[in-house]
């Protein structure tokens, strides 16, 4: 895990851009230039330790650059076929990827899995080409304009980078922040400045100064069926083989690796599989001062069961509010996740404890439908109506008694979904449509409508929705807070077969009976019945720990980025 960074201006502050995220890469920097574009890179070094592993890298011939970060997954398979034609000079998956793209151009990135940030600056035609993980778990920022072109890892690597180029910021993602609580992509709170979508690559042209082309090199495919012949302990047998493979290959690494352990059944599953590789593997999980939020409990259970070397911290208000002014420093642009601040605590847990790699269950809600809006979007009845003007909704209002029974009648399935997710509703941001200067035409659930598709069943429809807006969010949380740490976490439930394999069965197959991620519960009967079937708390931080007068987010852009209202 590391920091990238680079661009097609000599003039611009590469230097300073690739230091401030120094973080991201503790074990040394490094900046190559050639042909007038500049590749810089901070290494944080968790596979071949030696300087043979250090970046920006180069192909033999010196034509083909290289600046990446995150890990590949099963990469050696890939190497066996390369070594036959190639000579390697490390054992890093860097090097796969770059002789990858040699021998196979642009299709190489379907050859290789993992969560990656890849920049290639070819010298055969002068392009600088980008490439995003089908997920999204590492971050892609990029700026063009005027001809010119940089990114970087985050956001605040390209600001440093441009220094004293003025930046304006976009009000429409501001605005999309008081409805998501983060600004989506492709969007930064910056313009000119955007985000690499998750499974989507670019062509910058050095010679011509421009955008050669943008797009997608992947798009999951899902069963459309609610019901299906596929026989249930089969699809059990593969799911159990598919996990346990993907997560012995991620705790492949050449530094100490732990879990986290919540006391959930995704992270109760990634757990299980680590101790079947390692029994001493060290495990991380973090309760609350408020008794009936900490689910802590759940944790020593398995712990107790399982016989784990576990380390436990307490999570409590005043350590919110010691920590409550780095979520600018964090994430660089608006977020509002308060789950936040105990993750970046139990990261520094295992970081204190010398565990610079860690695995978590993060992405098993998305990919097994394990929220409860997703439950909720079956039991959605009555007719999808856009929703009523101001007036008459107030009218109505006032005359239902159940509120919820209004909402499932009268708010059309993509409000619903913002609303089930507690996103905002347009009626409740009036006061910043006005001030941000919003068209009133603007749709302010683009992002939900874009992943929408109503001829699907309802629970996996939400299940994409989920997959596609929401899991950006929580990976956004996780690389952020991770980093500040110079920790790298890995998520093996999001190996790309896993997720394939999940969206292709039927909606009553992954959930039956509508039971939310039922197929990975009883693929797991190692874990107590106690740990799967209590009530869903999720990750997150007792309520009394914030203001109760406003949004998370709108107290987070009031506090926190004020001087961008």
């Amino acid at each position: 895990m590391c920091g990238i960074l680079g661009g097609n201006n000599t003039k611009w502050n590469y230097q300073g851009g690739i230091e401030c995220m120094q973080h991201r890469g503790p074990d040394g920097i490094r900046i190559d230039c050639m042909d007038g574009v500049t590749f810089a890179f901070a290494r944080l070094a968790i596979i071949d330790l030696s300087s043979n592993g250090m970046q920006p890298m180069f192909s033999e011939d010196k034509q083909i650059c290289i600046v990446f970060n995150g890990e590949i997954y099963k990469y050696h398979k890939l190497r066996e076929k390369l070594e036959k034609k190639y000579r390697f000079h490390s054992n890093t998956d860097t090097e796969v990827i770059l002789y990858a793209y040699v021998e196979y151009g642009d299709q190489f990135i379907n050859k290789i899995d993992g969560m990656f940030a890849i920049a290639i600056y070819d010298r055969r035609c002068r392009k600088i080409k980008l490439f995003r993980d089908r997920v999204g778990i590492k971050p892609l920022y990029y700026y063009i304009s005027g001809g010119e072109f940089g990114f970087s890892s985050e956001l605040k690597g390209l600001v440093e980078m441009l220094k004293g180029k003025a930046l304006k910021v976009d009000k429409t993602a501001l605005y999309d922040f008081l409805t998501y609580t983060y600004i989506p992509e492709p969007k930064s709170v910056y313009q000119d400045i955007y985000k690499l979508e998750p499974a989507h690559f670019l062509v910058f042209d050095t010679r011509e100064k421009k955008l050669e082309r943008e797009g997608a090199y992947w798009k999951l495919k899902v069963n459309t069926h609610e019901t299906g012949r596929i026989d249930y302990d089969a699809a059990k047998y593969e799911l159990r083989n598919k996990i346990a493979e993907s997560v012995k290959e991620q705790m492949i690494a050449d530094v100490p690796v732990g879990t986290l352990l919540s006391g959930g059944v995704d992270s109760a599953v990634v757990t299980y599989e680590c101790r079947c590789c390692d029994k001493n593997i060290q495990t991380f999980s973090m309760g609350f001062e408020a008794k009936d939020y900490d689910e802590i409990q759940y944790a020593r259970q398995l712990v107790q069961s399982w016989d784990l070397n576990n380390y436990e911290g307490i999570f409590g208000k005043d350590t919110f509010y010691s920590l409550y002014a780095y979520v600018k420093e964090w994430f660089d642009e608006p977020y509002a996740d308060v789950s936040a601040f105990p993750t970046y605590e139990v990261l520094r847990m295992a970081k204190e404890h010398g565990v610079t790699v860690l695995l978590t269950g993060d992405g098993g809600d998305e990919v097994f439908g394990g929220y409860d809006v997703v439950k909720a979007l079956y039991e959605k009845r009555g007719i999808d109506l856009q929703i009523f003007s101001n007036i008459y909704e107030k009218f109505i209002r006032e005359r239902v008694a159940d509120i919820n029974k209004f909402d499932q009648i009268f708010l059309d399935g993509v409000a619903f979904f913002s609303k089930k997710r507690n996103w905002a509703l347009r009626n409740q941001k009036k006061k910043y449509a006005e001030r941000f200067e919003i068209p009133k035409d603007y749709d302010d659930y683009w992002f939900i409508r874009k992943h929408y598709h109503k001829e699907l069943p309802p629970m996996t429809r939400a299940q994409l929705i989920d997959f596609h807006t929401f899991l950006p969010f929580v990976l956004n949380k996780v690389d952020r807070t991770s980093m500040a740490l110079s920790l790298e976490v890995r998520v093996p439930l999001l190996d790309r077969e896993i997720i394939e394999y999940s969206f292709s069965l039927p909606q009553e197959i992954r959930c039956p009976n509508r039971q939310q991620k039922e197929l990975l519960k009883q693929t797991y009967p190692e874990i107590p019945n106690s740990v799967k079937y209590r009530a869903k708390q999720g990750f997150g931080m007792p309520g009394q720990y914030i203001s109760r007068k406003r949004r998370p987010c709108e107290e987070m852009l009031r506090n926190v980025w004020r001087e961008m209202l």
